[in-house]
């Protein structure tokens, strides 16, 4: 069961099959209505389902606009490097048994790494911070399907929830710039008070109880 302390605390223990009951993979049915005849083919399913193909010729004009600005070069001064500290608290926030990704390297591996090469991995970042990629190899993640509740004998490929487990050096190479930009705001109160997506400790749950505070405190002043 899942808590509201933690309510991917069940789904985490799965990912890292710490579970007996993990997903059973079973024959789906195809987009034209036919079953998948064994398991590559329906794992060939699940993949085009969950990972779709990127078609231009698909593009809105969002999208389009997207591409043309990503070619784009930016012209503005150069960010500060990262510092030992900063790549020092990324790692050391990570939590030590979460399952690992694609690469097989967990939190506490990783952690014991930086701590006999901090200089090497500092300028790793730096590296891709100064020429502006984000490496390949990290991209790529490890996708665990959960079945839905209630779905478990559907024959749609729709039963299943993909999650994502990320590398652990993509994690840190997204999060380390993700926090300069977040610090100026959260320490100058400049997020608005009902901001809850994207926001840290705060979830969807979080906004339905605040809408349901705001109901019952509508419902009980037409009491009054």
């Amino acid at each position: 069961m899942t808590s509201s302390i933690n309510p991917w605390n069940e789904v985490y223990k799965l990912a890292a099959g710490k579970r007996k009951n993990e997903t059973q993979i079973t024959t789906l049915r195809k987009s034209d209505g036919s079953l998948a005849s064994d398991l590559s083919e329906t794992l060939k399913h699940m993949l085009e389902y969950f990972t779709p193909e990127d078609k231009e010729a698909d593009d809105t004009d969002n999208h389009k606009l997207a591409r043309l600005q990503f070619q784009e070069l930016l012209d503005t001064v150069d960010d500060k490097e990262f510092t030992v500290e900063e790549i020092r608290d990324e790692i050391e926030s990570m939590g030590n048994k979460k399952a690992s990704a694609e690469d097989g390297i967990n939190g506490e591996i990783y952690k014991s790494t930086f701590e006999i090469f901090p200089n090497y991995i500092t300028a790793m970042y730096n590296e891709c911070l100064r020429r502006g990629v984000f490496p390949v190899r990290w991209t790529r993640a490890k996708l665990i399907p959960i079945t839905k509740h209630g779905k478990e004998n559907s024959g749609d490929v729709s039963k299943f929830r993909p999650i994502s487990l990320l590398n652990t050096g993509g994690k840190v190479l997204e999060k380390v710039p993700i926090n300069r930009i977040n610090h100026p705001i959260y320490s100058h109160d400049f997020l608005n008070a009902n901001q809850y997506g994207f926001a840290p400790q705060r979830s969807t749950i979080d906004e339905s109880m605040a809408v349901k505070d705001f109901v019952e405190e509508g419902l009980a002043e037409e009491n009054l």
